[in-house]
């Protein structure tokens, strides 16, 4: 048990302090911007998150372009360090096929 708590110890990221929360915050704000600017991007749908410089994208869009243009746009931000994509492409009002 206690090599349990310890490995799992080990692999948690330590606390984000409050400077490096409000960094994220304000990072997350830029990204949000960028991917609202982009006329070629419906991002109403689109969640941003930021931990220590990279970016996670959740929620949805309908088109593929949008699928790709999200993380692209993302990158292009200064300060971000990396993007994951985790949001699902609907076709037809459903996850998957129309």
């Amino acid at each position: 048990m206690v090599l349990t708590c310890a490995a799992a110890a080990c692999t948690s990221a330590p606390r984000r302090s409050p400077a490096e929360r409000q960094a994220d915050a304000a990072l997350a704000a830029r990204v949000e911007a960028a991917l609202e600017a982009d006329p070629r991007l419906f991002a109403r749908h689109i969640d941003v998150s930021v931990e220590r410089g990279k970016v996670l994208l959740g929620g949805y869009v309908w088109e593929t372009e949008d699928f790709y243009l999200a993380p692209r746009d993302a990158r292009a931000v200064a300060g971000v360090t990396g993007v994951e994509s985790q949001m699902q492409l609907l076709r037809g009002g459903r996850g998957g096929g129309r």
